[in-house]
């Protein structure tokens, strides 16, 4: 008894170690905003699979799997599969999930123990002769023989499951291994709530509050990448630079909630012409500025998102239109060996935009390459005491 006992705190202390390993590996994110869909927000899968794996482990299953409950779509979904996977199973799935109605134990159970004074929800155990036709079935359709399976409680709600599973061949789950499942869902539970405030955090940092688009920070980021991936493989890079026409008087006639009204309408906007590129981030810069950065696509294709982007602009209640850049790889714009001479290519094309109150987005390289204008303005010496970036309105680039 006491050899398992030592066993099980063991395996307790490893799935906390396991799932803090998780959060710190965990790369950070750089949002990557699309029009929104009612997909809900799903915790990083490495703390999943590193949960997963420590629980299976610790009850000695040969399978484990986590889920989360979608309410508004009344099923489990799978977030990871571990151990030993039954035919058409995949360790991260791209859409396994399943009715609730045909595991009503997760709400029904749930609730009525819990909300009837019960305690904190604990798990139970079901084999495949079981007459709980839900779990059996699985069971006996994936080839296994018992499974333990213990609620995820976060923030007072049923999160979601963990599901751990024995081969037919051994020994069944009992009700102590149910006991120690509500344990480790506990830890689980305090991990995944541990990791929605860290993506929260990260959220923060990497997005714009008002728009929800990528901020400067992300934006910066990314655009380092993308111009290192067109020095070592010859990836285009292209990026759109634009400028919100007549905030200022949005602001002065209709008040700043109209012209907050005007900068979230037009980064909706935004997202939807950047969903036309595959990869592209959408991001605000600051004030009235926008931008689309898009390794990968060919300029003109590029280029007619952000005709698109003019288009819809101009249609929009409040403003008028938005002044558009765009500096391309895929145009004769010359070397572009750092992020920064992009970013002063595509800021020069928007202020030549801006200046002649272009309908259309202004391209630079397209009107003689190296002569281009643009190209000209943005290659002209920095006036900067800094010497880092021209000035254009009046601002730095």
């Amino acid at each position: 008894m006491g050899d398992d006992a030592d066993a099980r705190l063991c395996a307790v202390v490893g799935l906390a170690q396991a799932m803090a390993a998780a959060h710190t590996s965990a790369p950070v994110p750089v949002p990557v905003p699309v029009p929104c869909d009612d997909t809900p927000h799903l915790p990083h899968r490495a703390l999943a699979h590193a949960a997963a794996r420590g629980a299976r482990e610790a009850l000695g299953g040969s399978f484990a799997a986590i889920s989360c409950w979608e309410r508004d779509r009344g099923r489990l979904r799978v977030l990871v599969n571990v151990g030993e996977l039954a035919e058409g199973e995949e360790e991260f799935p791209a859409d396994e999930s399943y009715p609730v109605h045909d595991f009503p134990e997760i709400t029904e159970f749930l609730h009525e123990e819990w909300a009837g004074g019960g305690g904190e929800p604990h798990a139970w155990v079901g084999t495949r002769d079981d007459a709980f036709s839900g779990r059996s079935n699985a069971l006996r359709r994936r080839g296994r023989g018992s499974c333990v399976v213990a609620p995820l409680v976060l923030h007072g709600r049923a999160w979601g499951e963990l599901h751990v599973a024995r081969g037919t061949g051994e020994p069944a789950f009992d009700r102590g291994d149910a006991a120690f499942a509500t344990v480790l869902a506990a830890i689980i539970a305090s991990g995944l709530a541990q990791d929605e405030h860290l993506e929260e955090v990260r959220r923060l940092a990497f997005s714009d509050p008002l728009t929800g688009l990528a901020n400067r920070r992300a934006v910066d980021a990314r655009l380092d990448e993308a111009v290192e991936s067109h020095r070592e493989h010859g990836t285009v890079v292209s990026l759109v630079v634009c400028d919100i026409n007549g905030l200022k008087r949005v602001n002065d006639a209709h008040g700043h909630e109209a012209g907050d009204r005007l900068l979230e309408r037009f980064g909706s906007v935004l997202s939807l012409c950047g969903a036309m590129l595959p990869g592209a981030l959408a991001g605000r810069l600051g004030g009235d500025e926008f931008c689309l950065l898009a390794p990968g696509p060919t300029a003109d294709e590029v280029v007619r998102a952000a005709d698109e982007l003019c288009r819809r602009a101009a249609g929009l209640e409040l403003g008028e239109g938005v002044a558009c850049g765009v500096a391309s790889t895929g145009d004769p714009i010359g070397e572009v060996r750092s992020a920064r001479r992009l970013f002063r290519l595509a800021d020069a094309a928007q202020y030549r935009a801006k200046a002649a109150r272009s309908p259309k987005p202004v391209v630079a390289g397209r009107d003689g390459g190296a002569d281009d204008p643009v190209v000209r303005l943005a290659d002209a010496p920095a006036v900067s005491p800094r010497g880092e970036r021209r000035t254009f309105r009046g601002r730095h680039l």
